[in-house]
């Protein structure tokens, strides 16, 4: 999946053709990272960061007690990755993606959505179990389905 900021100085593919899960977050969190009512994240095996000579990174506490690095091109701003130290999953900001099938979000932190939350939409009150990602990582590695080296 083509993935780009506004002025275009970061660009990069991800490293499977679709995410492992993509979630539509209401966190007080991705509501101001995303100056909107909810932040999308679509979850991918770690990678190494491209164009790491466009990127800055703001680092912050996350709601669970873990500490989240926030990626973001130093020209235009747009907020690109997430990545939590000792995860092997990152998290690429939808609205940075081409082609997302946004009909297999989930809607997570919904306790604190400010929209209506489409019905029939799977939903997590607050933060999602990543363990299943992390283990779908391991398997594409150990099968041969992911280069070593992105994760």
């Amino acid at each position: 999946m083509n993935v780009s900021c506004e002025c275009q100085n970061v660009v990069f593919k991800t490293p499977l053709a679709k995410p492992l899960a993509l979630y539509i977050c209401h966190c007080n969190e991705c509501k101001r990272q995303s100056s909107s009512a909810f932040g999308a994240s679509a979850i991918f095996p770690r990678f190494p960061l491209p164009c790491p000579e466009f990127l800055a990174v703001y680092t912050r506490p996350t709601a669970s007690g873990h500490t989240v690095n926030c990626y973001f091109c130093k020209t235009c701003g747009t907020r690109l990755i997430h990545s939590t130290p000792g995860k092997s999953v990152v998290s690429v900001k939808g609205g940075c993606i081409e082609g997302l099938d946004w009909k297999m979000a989930k809607h997570i932190w919904v306790k604190r959505a400010m929209v209506p939350i489409p019905e029939g939409a799977e939903v997590v009150k607050e933060e999602p179990d990543f363990d299943p990602y992390i283990c779908r990582t391991t398997d594409l590695l150990e099968n041969g389905k992911m280069d070593a080296g992105a994760a």
